[in-house]
């Protein structure tokens, strides 16, 4: 059942009142319309600054205002009064059924029992959602779904009619270029779409399949006002990951699976996975490059922002910032270290009465039982402070174990920091960098070239192959003053986990 039959089944029912949740008062406003033409009803909607007017009504005409009716009260009257079949579009009425608006509350719950045996149907419209206890039995909620990729076309096309009619601005969208603006508009409201379509072609005097990133500046805006989550510029890609070869591999099978074809095809949109091992060896950096691969929008999901003093709050913000996440979506949700997150989970009743494990709670549920395309990609560093549940087949699709790079995949770390500070990586000895950079991860091998660079420039030389094993020499890697932990890891991760790199197997599976 789709949502324009099941608000027309609702009301034939004589559901007496419905409250939609969502921001887009016009989409319901035009829906309800056609809904009651078909009904044969009448359809009026209220606004505090109106009252009570014939629906579509121009806020521009004196003539229709109904300046009594602005107040509540006197506007549920007229919802009384009114003889023939109806629909009463409430918009904006939550902050009239907090706990202090006694007398709206008990007229609305008295109206609920008038409208079961009439024609007329009262519907709130709000992007929030207050309803008072003693009105649960009496409103039936229902959320307004997000515009679909059609509902989105229908509106690029009329764009795009309107230009060719009056501006001879080229318009360049074959049928993949359309399907990438459509699928990264997804998650917008269609005046956020429509807006973003025409500042593109008011900036770039065309319009083509190449600006996802004007349509994803867009939706940093939602995420921006939530507060909750951040926003990444998708600026790293694979090019700048040195190895990982399966990881990669896997990646670039599933960029595919957010699009119509994959759809029919039978496939779900991925999950996620769970990056885990040694740090510095690219985990984050991956997040951040799935992004780029993808052409979806990278959300960093910051556990600390989400913990409040406020006994529920902390909850709360979980459920608002997966909320934000789902609304922006197809979209890539990057949760760092949640090892660290979610300390302590296991005996969060002692600790902090709990709140850490209701958060957690609330986080796994989510990753159980969510529709939407958010695809997670989690990291973590110590296995032994991860909950088991995180781990369960079905929350996430795969859990990689990135371990210290091969000796093939550090001479491609070399080759990468190297070519990225403006040196031509075949001038300098790389076999002997790599034999001298032995269990270094791709972080020490950063931090030692740019430790060269320092000292290079201070001599007042260009950077050498000299530079750069001194550097290395100076520095004690953390495979080596935290052996046995890596250890412990590689230990766990056999059987249990996938191998990011090809090259490495053997030191998960030795003979």
């Amino acid at each position: 059942m789709n949502f324009q039959t099941e608000i027309e089944t609702l009301i034939r029912a004589r559901y007496p009142i419905l409250y939609i949740i969502s921001s887009e008062e016009m989409r319901v406003q035009n829906l309800v319309v056609e809904i009651a033409a078909k009904r044969q009803k009448k359809v009026y909607e209220w606004t505090y600054s109106n009252g009570v007017v014939p629906a579509g009504s121009s806020i521009q005409s004196k003539n229709i205002r109904n300046t009594s009716t602005k107040d509540p009260l006197m506007a549920l009257d007229q919802v009384i009064e009114q003889v023939e079949p109806a629909i009463f579009l409430f918009k904006d009425f939550h902050p009239f059924l907090t706990r202090n608006n006694h007398a709206i509350i008990r007229k609305l719950k008295d109206i609920a029992l008038h409208l079961k045996n009439s024609y007329k149907t009262i519907i709130l419209i709000s992007p929030v959602m207050e309803i008072p206890a003693e009105l649960d039995k009496e409103i039936t909620v229902i959320n307004f779904p997000q515009p679909t990729i059609e509902d989105l076309g229908a509106m690029l096309d009329r764009i795009i009619q309107e230009v060719r009619n009056h501006k001879n601005i080229p318009i360049d969208l074959d049928g993949d270029g359309r399907q990438r603006l459509l699928q990264a508009a997804l998650g917008l409201t269609l005046g956020e779409a429509e807006n973003v379509f025409a500042k593109i072609i008011v900036q770039e005097q065309r319009l083509s399949g190449d600006h996802v990133n004007e349509v994803f500046a867009e939706k940093q805006q939602i995420i921006r006002k939530s507060g909750l989550l951040e926003y990444y510029a998708a600026e790293e890609d694979f090019s700048n990951v040195g190895g990982l070869g399966l990881l990669k591999s896997w990646l670039h099978k599933r960029a595919v699976a957010f699009t119509d074809e994959a759809r029919a095809f039978g496939l779900p949109p991925p999950k996620g996975i769970l990056l885990l091992g040694v740090q510095g060896c690219g985990k984050s950096l991956c997040a951040k490059a799935v992004s780029r691969l993808w052409q979806l929008p990278l959300l960093r999901f910051d556990m600390g922002r989400m913990f409040g003093s406020l006994v529920g709050s902390s909850e709360e913000n979980v459920r608002r910032a997966i909320a934000v996440a789902e609304s922006v979506a197809p979209a890539v949700l990057w949760v760092d270290e949640i090892d660290k997150a979610f300390v302590g989970s296991q005996s969060s009743g002692v600790t902090d009465g709990g709140t850490t494990a209701r958060v957690f709670g609330t986080f796994l549920t989510w990753l159980s039982e969510k529709k939407t395309p958010v695809f997670v990609v989690t990291t973590a560093n110590d296995v032994s402070q991860l909950p088991p549940e995180l781990l369960r087949k079905g929350r996430l699709d795969e859990i990689f174990y990135v371990d210290l790079p091969s000796e093939d995949e550090r001479k491609d770390i070399f080759r990468i920091h190297l070519a990225k500070r403006g040196r031509d990586p075949e001038q300098f000895d790389l076999p002997s960098l790599v034999a001298a950079s032995s269990e270094f991860s791709g972080a020490e091998i950063e931090e030692a070239i740019i430790s060269a660079l320092y000292d290079a420039f201070y001599e007042k030389q260009d950077l050498n192959t000299g530079h750069v094993l001194a550097s290395l020499a100076q520095t004690v890697p953390l495979a080596k003053t935290m052996s046995e932990k890596i250890s412990a890891l590689r230990k766990w991760a056999v059987g249990r986990a996938r191998n990011a790199s090809a090259e490495n197997i053997a030191l998960l599976n030795p003979a």
